[in-house]
């Protein structure tokens, strides 16, 4: 499973609002290709951009833009988050 969770946070929501970008935490050996299509499989939204890091507790966060500026706030509301 390359997704795990969504990455819900105070700052995680204000980047949701300012910048229309969601936060997942990945596979430590998910690439970011695999990373986007798992998005775009499991929402049926398209992806812009994957951009991931490695958090200081050792795992691997990912920061996904969408085409449609309103598709990380449906997301969230789908899930239950927002």
């Amino acid at each position: 499973m390359i997704l795990k969770y969504p990455y819900a946070t105070e700052k995680a929501s204000m980047i949701v609002e300012r910048d229309g970008q969601l936060q997942f935490i990945v596979d430590r050996n998910a690439s970011k290709v695999q990373i986007k299509v798992a998005i775009e499989k499991m929402f049926d939204q398209p992806v812009t951009q994957v951009r991931t890091l490695m958090t200081n507790r050792g795992q691997k966060k990912a920061m996904v833009s969408f085409s449609n500026p309103k598709a990380a706030e449906e997301i969230l509301s789908r899930l239950g988050i927002m």
